[in-house]
């Protein structure tokens, strides 16, 4: 098992935080006082995953090059963690040319062949796909690993208990994740699944299954490595379910309205200055550096965001190419 650096972790959720929360701002500039979820440089739906970086950053730390991850419809955590270029990935949001799809996929189809890193906007849709990869890794003999990303409410969906049948009767290096942020759109887990923790149903297929309370990074981290180290080992597949928090709406323009007074808890709850408290109390990190590490994920993001929109819009002559057909 890798060993867990408290200060890079800090760092890596800090950076995707200014990430989202600077392309919460673009998004929103040119949709008012109309709201228009088509107009503006970025149109379309938009899901932020704010409050679920622990989630990415606690699994992502024991990937290596040439490891797979399939995310779900709210994906920017999971890419930023496993190395997805920042410039391309902000690009292919905006639709610009130089995105990783060239522009034709948008922040729910981000496609990067480099890093194994791939997402999809159809519940679930990325559980059987890693499967795949983790069948093509063990033929191949490899030591790699795929670890697939869905929230709870993809748990009750086919193609989630299709995966892990399969990746637990053929044994796959594969990690299943489930972010549970208590819901599902706008549904509670409660009132949509039959068991408190889905990480209880692994069971069912002979697999370990693990819950990780309190949206913690360093637990999440032990977790994933306990997980990544069985499937590296040929030992076969794992699941766990991560206890997270959705900061803000399942898509920007949400108005949250039947979250009641659990909103209200919101903000006390954020894990990233609550982990920054944690470390500054044990002497690992100074306000100093809070300061100085913010500072440069923002040099980053505005670096990015300025390479996505002085970027080209894609011609209408290659709307073919690069396609399925």
């Amino acid at each position: 098992m890798n060993q867990f650096n408290r200060l890079d972790s800090y760092k890596e959720m800090v950076r995707i935080r200014q990430y989202e929360s600077r392309i919460l701002q673009e998004y929103h500039a040119d949709k008012q006082p109309a709201w228009d979820i088509g107009a503006g440089l970025i149109p379309g739906e938009m899901h932020l995953a704010a409050g679920q970086e622990p989630a990415a950053v606690g699994v992502c730390a024991h990937l290596k090059k040439g490891d797979a991850i399939t995310a779900p419809h709210r994906p920017h955590h999971f890419a930023l963690a496993h190395g997805v270029d920042m410039k391309a990935m902000t690009a292919e949001i905006y639709g610009r040319d130089s995105g990783l799809c060239r522009g034709k996929g948008g922040h729910m189809h981000l496609f990067d062949p480099e890093n194994h890193f791939s997402c999809s906007g159809i519940i679930a849709q990325g559980y059987p796909v890693a499967c795949g990869q983790a069948f093509a890794f063990k033929r191949r003999s490899t030591d790699n690993v795929a670890v697939a990303v869905a929230g709870e409410g993809a748990a009750n969906q086919g193609a989630f208990h299709e995966a892990l049948n399969l990746a637990a009767l053929w044994s796959l290096p594969v990690i299943f994740v489930i972010e549970d942020n208590d819901w599902a759109i706008s549904v509670p887990k409660s009132h949509s699944t039959a068991t408190a923790s889905n990480a209880d149903r692994a069971a069912g297929y002979g697999i370990p299954g693990v819950r990780v309370e309190n949206n913690d990074v360093e637990a999440i981290f032990e977790a994933a490595g306990a997980a990544v180290d069985r499937a590296r080992a040929g030992e076969g597949p794992s699941l766990i379910e991560i206890h997270t928090l959705r900061l803000w709406g399942h898509f920007e323009g949400d108005a949250q309205a039947y979250r009641g007074a659990e909103l209200e808890t919101v903000d006390e709850r954020d894990p990233i200055p609550r982990y920054a408290k944690s470390l500054v109390d044990l002497g690992e990190l100074t306000e100093d550096q809070i300061v100085t590490i913010a500072a440069a994920a923002d040099a980053e993001v505005d670096a990015a965001i300025q390479f996505a929109v002085s970027s080209p819009e894609p011609k209408p002559q290659d709307a073919l190419l690069h396609v399925f057909a």
